[in-house]
């Protein structure tokens, strides 16, 4: 597949606001046929989500309080790639103990997600977790701010994939995993990637 014959440069960069996450930067950059344009754009992390299914076929969904939308979110257990040089396997393995209190003995990647990169660069790689055991509840990860009052429930897969196509699941990672999940699960579980394999870039 082509991938265009221009090479957009950055002839300039003007770093507009630096938060705890993330930063908001002003490019300037060269474009086909002459001259350049101002792009403002969202510079993240990356994050991880994980499609956790159980010897049932259910898959964990949570329900968490996003500010930005105002409301709670039916999601998969996520989080963000912000410790320096961790593999997002290892992130994705962290974030399911801590949100779901789960362990998983079989991981593999079922997607990578731009989650809107008409203004950030953000990528969500997706897993899919099997072999769930429960973390003892003695180790259980201490919750706090939006988490202290997420709902963990599971959900059969087909069910769930029903919730994203009505809109009652509208984060995007959630509803490319679901889908990605639905559709390896039908070809039996083939083409799934491992979970070492390079984000793209």
């Amino acid at each position: 597949m082509s991938t265009g014959a221009h090479r957009y440069e950055v002839r300039s960069r003007v770093e507009r606001y630096r938060g705890r996450i993330f930063q908001v930067v002003t490019d300037e950059v060269t474009m086909p046929g002459g001259g350049t344009a101002v792009r403002d754009y969202v510079q993240h992390p990356g994050a991880v989500s994980v499609v956790a299914l159980d010897d049932a076929g259910r898959v964990v969904l949570i329900r968490q309080y996003r500010h930005p939308v105002g409301q709670h979110l039916w999601e998969l257990p996520a989080g963000l790639l912000d410790v320096a040089g961790e593999d997002p396997a290892v992130a994705a393995v962290r974030e399911l103990a801590e949100e779901a209190d789960l362990t998983v003995g079989r991981l593999d990647v079922l997607v990578d997600v731009h989650s809107s990169p008409g203004f950030t660069n953000e990528l969500v790689r997706v897993f899919l977790a099997r072999d769930l055991t429960e973390v003892p509840a003695d180790r259980r990860h201490h919750r706090s701010d939006e988490e202290a009052d997420l709902q963990i429930v599971r959900v059969a897969l087909d069910e769930a994939v029903g919730m994203a196509l009505a809109g009652e699941i509208t984060n995007a990672a959630t509803v490319a995993g679901l889908l990605a999940a639905a559709h390896a699960r039908d070809r039996g579980w083939t083409g799934l990637r491992r979970p070492g394999t390079p984000l793209p870039r």
